[in-house]
Parts: structure tokens; sequence; C-alpha cells
């Protein structure tokens, strides 16, 4: 009788052994949600409007070994915008990885249309309207900045307060293939103009070849107004 209970004690003791080890070896969520919150604020510093952000849940009782050094990044594919998972991996010995849920929220202005819009029509300011919303749960390629849309044309109609988007809008061309443009060139010192004739057409800013009247064909960046910039 005294050796079973001799024995269910010595089971028990190193029940509670292997317990306290196995306790002992979990990798406490602390110091891993700090490198995370760190990476994160580093992330979206960029962002536009105001950002802010929440971290999911880390296991306390994951099987993890207990680790002192992290390195944070975005999974494949993913960015700091929404709802979306940051992967931490173990630089020590321990060498393991997990996926953290996060979700980043972006509250800023962004522009809608300010009454009912046409296709092909040119856009100019009063045009649209900011509204202040979760950037995050508008579709991607909402514009945010006047510049973004001012001189471009709609590539369909739009209703009234309809969010802007980036694939909406075309370039408008400034230089057509054979118009008679003015070269501007400039350099540290000199500034001199001249006339050619564009070989393709361009949109504001796209690099365009122009033929000189001496028969040179030199490239520069297309302007608005039918000029081509050429910098030496």
């Amino acid at each position: 009788m005294r050796t079973r209970q001799g024995l269910f004690l010595i089971f028990a003791l190193l029940s509670f052994v292997s317990q306290v080890d196995h306790a002992v070896a979990r990798q406490d969520p602390g110091p891993v949600r700090k490198a995370v919150e760190n990476f994160l604020r580093a992330q979206i510093k960029g962002l536009p409007g105001q950002a802010s952000f929440t971290i999911g849940t880390i296991d306390e009782h994951n099987q993890l070994p207990p680790c002192t050094g992290f390195d944070v990044a975005m999974a494949p594919g993913a960015r700091p915008w929404g709802r979306t998972q940051v992967a931490v991996r173990c630089t020590t010995e321990a060498a393991w990885k997990i996926f953290v849920p996060v979700h980043v929220k972006v509250s800023g202005d962004y522009l809608v249309s300010a009454h009912p819009l046409a296709q092909g029509q040119l856009l100019s300011e009063p045009d649209f309207v900011r509204q202040t919303g979760e950037l995050t749960e508008l579709p991607n390629g909402i514009l945010t900045e006047p510049s973004q849309a001012i001189g471009r044309t709609l590539s369909s109609s739009l209703p009234a307060g309809r969010p802007l988007r980036l694939d909406m809008l075309r370039q408008v061309t400034v230089v057509q293939q054979n118009q008679s443009v003015k070269i501007v060139s400039q350099g540290q010192g000199f500034a001199v103009s001249t006339d050619g004739r564009a070989l393709s057409n361009a949109v504001e800013g796209q690099v365009v070849q122009v033929r000189l009247a001496n028969g040179q064909v030199v490239s520069g960046v297309a302007r608005a107004g039918g000029s081509v910039e050429v910098r030496f």
C-alpha cells in the first residue's frame, strides 16, 4: 500500500515539475506586442490622415520558447492598411515565427463629386468637394488631394457624391503627334527656347521626342500649353 502511495506521489511530483517547466517555456506576449507596436508606429507615419491601430490577441498559452529578440515585417503582399497581419520572427536561438492580426485605421479627407460629372469632362476644383471618413473602408486608389484630379478627364460618367478614384481618371494629352511645340532648354546659368515638331502624343509629364528644324531629334518632358522641357 505504501509502495503504491509512493509511486503516486512520484508521478504527481513529476507531473507538477513538467507543468512548471512547460509554463516557464512559454513566450510572454508582452514583448511580442511591444515589438509589433513599435513596427506599426513607424509604418503609419507615411499614411494620409489620422492613423491608429489595434493589435489582435497573442495566445498567453502558446508553446513558443522564450525569445529576447524579434523581427517584425508585413506578411507577403500585405500593407499597413485595414485588417491585415504582421509576421513576428524570433531572432535568437529559439527561431520561431508567428503571425499577429492587426487593424490599421486611417481617418482623413477624400474627394467626392460635387455634382453629376460627364464622361470625358475635364475636372477643375468646383467639380469635387472634400469629405471625411475611414479611408481603409473605401476602394483602392481613392483621391485625397485636389492636385490628383485637376486637369484630368473622367473615363465614365459619375453621379454627385461619389468618391473619386485614380482609375476613373485619364490624363489630358498636352502634345499631339506632328504638333509644333516650343522647346525650352535649361541648364546651369542659361535658358533658351526653340521650335520643333512632336513625334508622338504625350500627356503631362511624359517623355516625348521632338524633331528640330535642323533634323536633330531630342527628348524632353511634355508640359501643358504645348511645350517640351529639355534639361542639360
